[in-house]
């Protein structure tokens, strides 16, 4: 450990793989879960929004994580179960614990667009009842309001309340929540892999990472060495990681991803609607990225920009 804090390093935020019918493939949701325990991460986050949650049954949500949970042996499982709606995020919530989830990460209320003790109250009414460390997620852009620093700061206060996902793009906000929850056991985890380097920079700890599914060893190379201090070799593998990144999210987050899972022999590209498959015209640029990955070490690809921009 290279932080007091009680989250750091890499936790890819997990895709749910379905089968032929739309239904869930637990098999590979296993496979997927050994894979990256196998890779060296330090958490995994099923049933985010990368894992589809949204259109997942609650039934569903719960088998998700019974199954990631009963897959690994030595990594923490951090379940989302967030909503916008209090009570139901709460429900989720004690079946998560239920199903043996070692964290949860909840998402800010979504739609409804609370006031700042709207925030407060919907936060600690979860940590007052679930005994299981929890992870605030501001993600603007999917939920129309970026939490308040100070709501954030007073819930850093809460003993169950130890972790942000800061998914904002605003690094002005990220460093003032960083520098207003110094004092406390909080960690400050990026929820944007463009920005994961920047974050762990001015005091982040780690990630909640999309491209982890991808590309784990490369991914927690770059956060461990950042976390080291070796910021030379951290620079050079956010360089490397970065045209996937962007590849990764030219449409809508999973359809990206589960289309790489797939290339990658981990899973069908298939999505719940209202999400569609990834473009055709995408497909094969994210193929060729792909196979590049796979002939070097992470710090070894000297020319990613001039292969990205041949394309």
């Amino acid at each position: 450990m290279t932080t007091t804090q009680p989250f750091e390093g890499v936790m890819p935020a997990m895709t749910t793989p379905f089968d032929e019918q739309d239904e869930i493939d637990h098999d590979q949701l296993a496979d997927n879960a050994q894979y990256l325990e196998a890779a060296g991460v330090d958490g995994l986050v099923p049933v985010g929004s990368t894992g589809e949650s949204a259109t997942l049954s609650h039934d569903e949500h719960v088998e998700v994580i019974e199954t990631v949970s009963a897959a690994v042996e030595d990594v923490p499982v951090i379940a989302g179960t967030g909503s916008n709606n209090t009570a139901e995020a709460l429900s989720l919530s004690r079946r998560a614990a239920d199903a043996d989830a070692d964290g949860l990460l909840l998402i800010s209320p979504y739609y409804n667009k609370p006031e700042p003790e709207g925030f407060y109250e919907h936060y600690t009414t979860i940590a007052d009842a679930v005994d299981l460390p929890q992870i605030v997620y501001n993600v603007p852009s999917r939920t129309g309001r970026s939490i308040p620093v100070d709501v954030t700061a007073r819930l850093a206060e809460h003993e169950n309340i130890v972790g942000y996902k800061a998914a904002s793009g605003d690094l002005g906000l990220i460093s003032e929540v960083v520098e207003r929850t110094a004092d406390e056991e909080f960690a400050v985890l990026s929820g944007d892999d463009g920005l994961t380097l920047p974050i762990l920079s001015i005091g982040g700890t780690g990630t909640i990472s999309v491209v982890a599914n991808v590309e784990p060893e490369r991914t927690c190379a770059m956060v461990g060495s950042a976390l080291a201090g070796d910021y030379e070799r951290a620079q050079a593998i956010h360089h490397e990681l970065s045209p996937l990144c962007r590849e990764l999210f030219v449409e809508t987050n999973p359809i990206p991803v589960k289309e790489a899972m797939a290339i990658r022999d981990r899973g069908r590209p298939d999505v719940r609607s209202p999400l569609t498959r990834l473009s055709e015209e995408y497909r094969e640029d994210l193929a060729t990225l792909l196979r590049e990955y796979e002939t070097a070490a992470p710090g070894d690809i000297g020319a990613f920009g001039a292969a990205e921009a041949s394309r």
